[in-house]
């Protein structure tokens, strides 16, 4: 097959972020099959043109497009709107491709996807990573009445012209199925473990906690990700300062950029925890997080107290579990039934620091459940979200789609 791949966002692990793209793409490669990643660059020097490279035998098609989490919302909307615009005559331009495979969030690639899905008279799979409009009316980003109207038309018009569509949770399946889309077009692939990537030895972590004076060889609880409004990381420095009264012993990391870095940071500042038990460190490399993910006890995985977010399938979640390291979340829903199910780590009250720092000091303070949490983290990775499976399994959904429209054209 002849995949023309749209994702806004894609990463490799040399870079910050979520790499889902680059990793099914890598597969889909290794598959046989041809794959044209349309997606853009964020940052550094601009550019007016498309930018071609290739990458793990992925054809890479970049445009300039300044983008950062920092952005206010409307800036956000244009920078999803210039690339929807400006991508989809890109996408259409690839005579001979067999399928279109669009990755959202932002929702605006529908756009581009559907134009080059017409274009070329082949089928499209959307790939729904976060429920919109749902999620930014539910945080309070969109709220004008006639913006949300032409959201909920542009989620219509994606799901009405998509063949198939790809959905990262339980929760976000059903979702998309009260919007009327067939429950069994809808396949549930969600973010994936990278095993192989995340399997650091943990006896060779000490060139990371000799990094800083006040880690050696004490407990290290580890939020890395994104720093922005629905993650709430503040919650975790209340935790931090619930802790030490508990066990002054326990350090608190923060590894990550984005919009509310500068507010987590006053807040740990306020309390007076910063660089005392509560530290944060840049954004790193894709490719470094299974060193940092190692020399941590605990991996943490963090929202605000909104229930429309209980669907989601965040990278941090999965790179904990890959790295066989216990994971907390203080949110509900399918991933908070994973962990509990499994003993895989904790869940806790997203209201509740004190009972929060409470659950963590005492998990903390038992080695060996600490290491059964970590060995069922492991076990979970390898068994139900390893990277193959998944890849294999949204393989089988363009191949399926393809062979379909085939045989309509054999009538």
């Amino acid at each position: 097959m002849k995949i023309v791949y749209i994702h806004q966002y894609f990463k490799t692990p040399r870079e910050a972020g979520g790499t889902r793209s680059y990793e099914m793409a890598r597969r889909l490669v290794a598959h046989g099959h041809e794959v044209e990643m349309i997606t853009t660059k964020s940052s550094g020097k601009a550019f007016k043109k498309w930018l071609e490279s290739e990458v793990a035998g992925i054809h890479v098609h970049r445009l300039y497009v300044p983008y950062n989490n920092s952005m206010t919302f409307i800036r956000r909307l244009i920078a999803f709107f210039k690339f929807a615009v400006k991508s989809a005559r890109k996408a259409a331009s690839f005579k001979h491709a067999d399928i279109v495979f669009a990755s959202s969030t932002p929702l605006t690639v529908a756009i581009p996807a559907v134009y080059a899905s017409r274009k070329r008279r082949i089928p499209l799979v959307f790939e729904i990573r976060d429920l919109w409009p749902e999620l930014p009316i539910a945080i309070g980003a969109l709220k004008n009445r006639l913006v949300i109207f032409a959201a909920k038309k542009l989620e219509k018009f994606a799901y009405s012209n998509s063949s198939q569509i790809v959905a990262l949770s339980p929760g976000m399946k059903h979702g998309i199925a009260k919007t009327g889309y067939s429950p069994e077009r809808i396949h549930v692939i969600p973010n994936s473990c990278d095993v192989d990537l995340f399997s650091f030895p943990r006896d060779k972590t000490s060139a990371f906690r000799s990094r800083f004076s006040w880690l050696k060889k004490r407990p290290l609880v580890v939020y890395a990700g994104t720093i922005g409004k629905i993650n709430g990381v503040d919650f975790l420095a209340r935790i931090a300062k619930a802790m030490l009264n508990m066990n002054a012993n326990v350090r608190f990391l923060v590894v990550g950029e984005g919009a509310e870095y500068n507010k987590v940071k006053e807040v740990a500042y306020s309390l007076g925890i910063l660089e005392k038990n509560f530290f944060m460190i840049p954004a790193i490399p894709k490719s470094e997080m299974p060193m940092v993910l190692s020399a941590a006890d605990i991996a943490t995985s963090l929202f605000i107290d909104l229930p429309e977010m209980w669907n989601n399938s965040a990278n941090k979640f999965f790179d904990a579990l890959a790295s066989g390291t216990p994971v907390v979340v203080n949110y509900r829903g399918w991933q908070a039934e994973l962990i509990e199910k499994h003993s895989a780590g904790l869940v806790v009250d997203g209201k509740d620091e004190k009972m929060g720092a409470r659950l963590i000091a005492r998990l903390l303070a038992d080695p060996e459940q600490l290491e059964r949490a970590g060995v069922a983290a492991h076990r979970l990775a390898n068994e139900c979200f390893d990277r193959d499976k998944m890849a294999n399994n949204l393989e089988q959904v363009f191949l399926d789609v393809v062979d379909k429209k085939r045989n309509m054209r054999c009538r």
